[in-house]
């Protein structure tokens, strides 16, 4: 019992350290006529915009496309995250029957 024990605080040591190098990993979304591009981290924090200014002439359209990129951006960003921690998770759990929730 004591072993397994230190086989889940190791395993939760190394999802809280893939957790912050997830600050490092960049993920780039762009509108489809590259208008607008968008940086953020994997932990889905914002990094830089980048506006064209053909944009700038229409606020409604500058919305819309933030909308629209940010959340492809922002959905791109949770898929590598849930990817990784739960890779990391599953490889440090201990086989218990029926406890396979990370399949």
């Amino acid at each position: 019992m004591m072993g397994m024990m230190g086989k889940l605080k190791e395993t939760q040591a190394k999802v809280e350290a893939t957790k912050k190098r997830m600050d490092t990993v960049l993920i780039d979304e762009q509108s489809s006529d590259n208008l607008l591009k968008v940086t953020i981290t994997a932990n889905r924090t914002l990094k830089s915009i980048t506006i064209d200014d053909e944009l700038l002439q229409d606020k409604e359209q500058l919305e819309d496309y933030l909308i629209l990129t940010l959340n492809k951006a922002i959905e791109r960003a949770t898929n590598v995250h849930e990817t990784e921690v739960a890779a990391v998770a599953k490889e440090g759990m201990p086989n218990i029957p029926g406890m396979d929730m990370f399949k």
